[in-house]
């Protein structure tokens, strides 16, 4: 097994049980990809809409596409025939727009609320009174195409070990009442939080993450 595949497999070897990788490919390149792909793995991430579906085009249908990036709303129609999974639901107008074009294609797609915890300004996603506004609208019962099936959320970038790890407990807070409003809803289960990444994601874990998005870690520094 290549160097990607033998990286890939020892980090999915090290997970517990119930957490699931995406291999975050975005930059690399589809050969890259395929040395993965090769070691079983099916779960990628990206964060252009342009390249995902240029790689969709190109690689393995089987490969589940999950976009993790800031989507533009002049982006969604382009990626809704290949994404499994939008991480980044950032906004209710994006929620909706992502709801009416996988109608519009027949589709029922999966999609993480996006919370904003971290320190930096840059960062996109529901601030924690956003995230209370948008769960009690009642407007997650109205989506017919998508399927809200948990959180996405990133920690500061500090060297501070105490202020990540409230952070991802924020998150899991956070989580836990997007559960509450939508346990009694006959959709997919509210299952999925998404945070942790190759410099933190063994900390995301003990805070409750089982999704991890891990990109240096598996395919190196990444190829602009």
């Amino acid at each position: 097994m290549d160097g990607i595949g033998q990286r890939i497999s020892a980090i999915k070897a090290s997970l517990p049980e119930g957490v699931t990788l995406v291999a975050v490919s975005k930059f690399h390149p589809a050969e890259a990809i395929m040395q993965a792909y090769g070691s079983g793995h099916r779960i990628f991430g990206e964060s252009r809409a342009t390249e995902l579906v240029n790689k969709a085009k190109e690689l393995p249908e089987d490969i589940q596409w999950h976009f993790i990036g800031h989507l533009q709303t002049n982006k969604v129609r382009a990626v809704m025939p290949y994404v499994t999974c939008i991480h980044s639901i950032d906004s209710e107008r994006l929620l909706r727009l992502v709801n009416t074009e996988a109608e519009r294609i027949g589709r029922t797609v999966d999609v993480l609320l996006q919370v904003h915890v971290a320190c930096e300004e840059t960062k996109f996603g529901f601030t924690p009174e956003e995230f209370e506004c948008l769960t009690s609208s009642g407007i997650l019962s109205e989506l017919s195409a998508v399927r809200v099936r948990g959180v996405m959320g990133m920690a500061s970038n500090v060297d501070d070990n105490d202020r990540i790890a409230a952070d991802f407990r924020l998150i899991k807070n956070m989580y836990d009442k997007l559960a509450e409003v939508l346990k009694s809803s006959d959709g997919a289960p509210c299952d999925t939080i998404s945070m942790g990444m190759s410099h933190d994601y063994r900390l995301a874990i003990e805070c409750g993450s089982n999704m991890v998005r891990i990109g240096t870690t598996i395919f190196g520094e990444r190829e602009y």
